[in-house]
């Protein structure tokens, strides 16, 4: 049900002869990520559907369309090509299923409709520029993602979930905001299951489908900065951790992950609260900070603490 469908992909292919005219298996097959094989499927399905398609064979064979074949244009401004561009050259480094070869058929689109300056200004700019995204480690599911963006705010969502330490569920969910960080995509809402604030890992969502009954969003959590405030904050069926930390908010955000953390500015310092199914990731966090802290709940990350810190002293005691 889910993943690229292979009609986008179709069209994409055809987008890139449009516009290169001519194109080896091999680079077809890997900017639309599939197999040579898939590629002379899609070329024989297109020749099916009445586009010119040829097959060069030979060692430097490849694909291209037969001269004169054209979709019906598209015109924009130099400034909206530029900005288009810039923003699919960024999508295809965003973790989103398919998310490459849908950004390869856009770009050939519009450089088949660019005037000549602009289509070299834009060559160079895919040369020069370096996006500084990180990759994510597991793409989301693009019908997933847009499902659950477009009930944002407006609609209960149905989604099926496979949870790191639960197994798979099935849940109601109002999605209150989608947002990306880290290499991954997250949506946070009220979940009805757990009957609390939660964020969910949008490659994690199997399925979703919008439902008929409506919610409205809390005052306040209009931002993906309170959203995740808020969910650190929400008690759940894990560890609720305090920890007193010697410095300002500000110099202790630069240190913690941006993800699951709420900072609170205190006469001490900042007080850091989270919910963690994993004492262990928690002390390694605390660990890696550059300021002195003082543990207020639970007491059994003390003991993380300890094994952390046993751990380091093995580690630089080898030879």
């Amino acid at each position: 049900m889910y993943g690229y469908r292979p009609t986008t992909r179709l069209l994409s292919m055809l987008e890139i002869l449009q516009s290169r005219g001519r194109m080896g298996g091999p680079e077809l097959a890997r900017r639309l990520e599939v197999g040579e094989r898939t590629v002379r499927r899609y070329a024989a399905m297109l020749r099916e559907m009445g586009v010119p398609v040829e097959a060069e064979r030979g060692r430097y064979g490849g694909y291209v369309l037969q001269p004169g074949y054209r979709l019906p244009p598209m015109m924009f401004t130099d400034e909206e090509a530029l900005g288009l561009v810039l923003g699919l050259l960024a999508a295809r480094r965003l973790g989103l299923s398919g998310a490459a070869p849908a950004a390869e058929g856009a770009l050939a689109k519009l450089e088949r409709v660019m005037p000549g300056g602009l289509r070299e200004r834009v060559a160079a700019l895919q040369r020069a520029l370096s996006i500084a995204i990180d990759r994510p480690a597991v793409s989301a599911r693009s019908e997933a993602l847009l499902t659950l963006a477009a009930a944002v705010g407006e609609r209960r969502v149905w989604m099926r979930y496979r949870s790191g330490s639960s197994g798979t569920t099935e849940r109601k969910f109002d999605p209150y905001g989608v947002f990306y960080r880290e290499g991954y995509w997250y949506a946070a809402g009220y979940c009805h299951l757990r009957r609390g604030l939660r964020l969910f890992r949008v490659d994690r969502v199997l399925e979703a489908r919008p439902l008929e009954e409506g919610f409205e969003t809390p005052t306040g959590l209009d931002s993906p900065e309170a959203l995740l405030d808020a969910v650190a904050a929400a008690p759940g069926e894990e560890w609720s951790v305090e920890v007193l930390l010697e410095t300002e908010p500000g110099e202790a955000r630069r240190q913690l992950p941006p993800i699951g953390i709420s900072l609170d500015q205190v006469e001490e310092g900042t007080l850091l609260r989270c919910s963690t199914p994993d004492l262990g990731w928690m002390a390694r966090v605390l660990a890696a900070l550059d300021c002195p802290f003082i543990v207020r709940a639970p007491e059994e990350l003390r003991s993380a603490l300890e094994e952390r810190a046993a751990e380091l002293a093995a580690l630089a005691r080898r030879r």
